[in-house]
């Protein structure tokens, strides 16, 4: 506008002339906004297309390779291996009575059917293929010919980390990440990547470049998030062990809607070097990456052979503290905190009987079980959760998802990071009054305000982290059992349901080891009493969570065991304690 201003006191345009010029310019100007907006649709859906043949092409190619295999090899055995777990499969393995080969083409095939049900994988890692040629020469390692899935955020050299985001694709990892080399050192070949949420921060599966996950127990139910993809895979059969990440949940929560066992250590027991987060810097709730399995001996297994000097060396930020198998291993009796309730989200009434239930198991073998509440909930779940996560106002978040299409497991979500400031301080002042919890959270959502203020909520969080121990040790007890998150919800509600997940996230503001194992199965009684539930607020998100989970019966329900900082195997060891007490139940 300054050039056509000078341009017309230099030729002295009259002012209609002025005006044509002036419409003309904004004219081009809207143009190339339109042609800037039309190219980048067409780039963001070549980047999806060209990340969907990649996809499709490693399937296809690893078909024909498992095809190619079975050929050759009519005698090999896939019923067999399929229904060995984890230590069994380890031992043939080691003794030889099972080759590396049957046992990978076996898992390859069992993954590709799997996936064409539930749509769980990435990509299949087709250097896994050249892999198997060699890790013969590494038979002493402790997940010697194991096949394992990673999740699609976990770096392996040459592949697109996405987190479900388009601004991510076609960047490829310029390594494999320390856990990946690790699992590489005690032979274990990492063979496929599996599905997550748009943007990580959600616990459904879905995004706009793979597409939705299904459940492998309904696929009528989502597999939960953000670790989705390797609940659905190693609950539908086609791996073993796999290593997904967690920052409120994003293990235990799909390992819960699946049916499997999974776990969170301690953040910083395990490298984090080459774990892709949707966003860097956020220090207030801490991620850690963890094992998903069928038994609890799979993730101590996988943590035994993760915590090894290997790591240490490539990782000196890790404690060297290797896996303690004696602790693991102790029969000494415990004594145990429970809750049915942590008075913020009620449970579905399947969970709350399976604390029951599991309770009342621990206690006839011989533990003692006190009653245990985490602290304050409402406030800390808005204000120490919330504004930790979403410091910056939602700013980085929302900048992750510029240049592409919002997944509709995201968009609620994402809908109520999107509105003005001044907004979101308005409707809390007016939702305050009947709907506390929900007004609390919306104000959060505007972040902390200033670096002062920041200051002081990495403060709070640390008290609040010694508030809780204090509590602990005031009720002397080793573990805590408590519900996890589930059963499965239907489609499209995680987005509209995330501060409800505070049974899971509590343990990431506090740094506390968790895990999760099924025990039970929801029942048409348990689905009758669903018709009752009121919740603890009797607001929107009570009302939702009743529509969410309905239609649940048959679904896996688990609980969830808990430990100090740094007591891992401690805390598997509780978690082997219930799972054993369970099938002894069973039988």
């Amino acid at each position: 506008m300054q050039t056509i201003g000078r341009f017309v006191q230099d030729v002295k345009l009259d002012s209609r002339t002025v005006s044509l010029l002036t419409t003309a310019a904004c004219g081009v100007g809207a143009l190339l906004v339109l042609v800037r907006t039309v190219s980048g649709h067409r780039t963001t859906k070549e980047k999806i297309q060209s990340a969907r043949e990649r996809r499709t092409e490693s399937l296809q190619r690893a078909e024909q390779a498992v095809l190619r295999y079975k050929e050759s090899h009519p005698s090999m055995n896939s019923a067999l291996i399929l229904s060995l777990s984890l230590s069994e499969l380890r031992k043939q393995l080691q003794e030889g009575s099972l080759s590396t080969e049957d046992v990978f083409y076996t898992f390859m095939e069992k993954t590709l059917a799997v996936h064409e049900k539930l749509n769980c994988c990435t990509e299949i890692l087709l250097e896994s293929f050249d892999q198997l040629k060699t890790v013969g020469s590494n038979k002493d390692g402790l997940l010697y010919g194991i096949p394992v899935s990673i999740k699609d955020n976990v770096s392996y050299k040459d592949h697109d980390c996405t987190c479900g985001v388009i601004i991510n694709l076609d960047q490829p990892a310029q390594r494999d990440s320390v856990l990946v080399e690790v699992l590489k050192s005690q032979g274990a070949i990492p063979f496929v990547k599996t599905n997550l949420p748009q943007a990580l921060l959600n616990y459904d599966c879905s995004n706009p470049i793979y597409g939705q996950t299904l459940n492998p127990c309904n696929p009528q139910k989502t597999s939960g998030g953000s670790s989705g993809g390797e609940g659905a895979l190693i609950g539908g059969g086609g791996s073993l062990l796999g290593i997904g990440t967690d920052i409120g949940g994003s293990v235990r929560i799909p390992s819960s809607f699946c049916g499997i066992c999974g776990f969170k250590p301690t953040a910083g027991r395990l490298s984090s070097q080459g774990l892709v987060p949707i966003y860097r810097g956020q220090k207030s709730v801490l991620s850690s990456a963890g094992p998903m399995g069928r038994d609890v001996d799979s993730l101590a297994l996988c943590m035994q052979a993760l915590l090894c000097d290997h790591m240490f060396s490539l990782d000196p930020t890790v404690p060297p503290l290797p896996f303690n198998m004696q602790i693991y291993e102790s029969s000494k009796p415990l004594r145990i905190g429970y809750l049915e309730s942590d008075g913020y989200s009620h449970p579905a009434p399947s969970a709350v009987r399976c604390i029951r239930e599991v309770k009342a198991l621990l206690e006839h073998a011989g533990h003692t079980l006190v009653p245990f509440c985490p602290l304050r909930l409402d406030d800390i779940i808005p204000e120490l959760i919330v504004k930790g996560v979403l410091a910056d106002g939602s700013a980085s978040m929302l900048q992750k998802l510029e240049g592409g299409p919002v997944d509709p497991c995201l968009r609620d979500q994402i809908s109520m990071y999107r509105l003005p400031k001044w907004l979101k301080k308005t409707l809390f002042f007016i939702l305050k009054p009947f709907s506390p919890r929900i007004a609390a959270v919306l104000r959060a959502v505007c972040g902390v305000g200033s670096i002062p203020d920041l200051w002081k909520q990495h403060a709070a969080v640390e008290d609040y982290i010694c508030e809780t121990i204090a509590e602990w040790k005031r009720c002397n007890i080793d573990v805590l059992l408590c519900p996890s998150i589930g059963p499965a919800y239907n489609f499209l509600y995680c987005g509209k349901l995330t501060s409800v997940s505070s049974n899971t996230m509590i343990y990431n503001l506090l740094n506390f080891p968790a895990g999760v194992v099924p025990v039970s199965t929801v029942t048409a009684e348990d689905e009758e009493e669903l018709k009752h539930y009121k919740g603890i607020y009797h607001d929107t998100w009570d009302k939702l969570f009743k529509q969410a989970v309905a239609g649940g019966e048959g679904l896996p329900v688990a609980v969830q065991c808990v430990a100090l900082p740094w007591q891992e195997e401690l805390c598997l060891r509780f978690m082997k304690e219930v799972e054993q007490l369970v099938k002894q139940n069973r039988k």
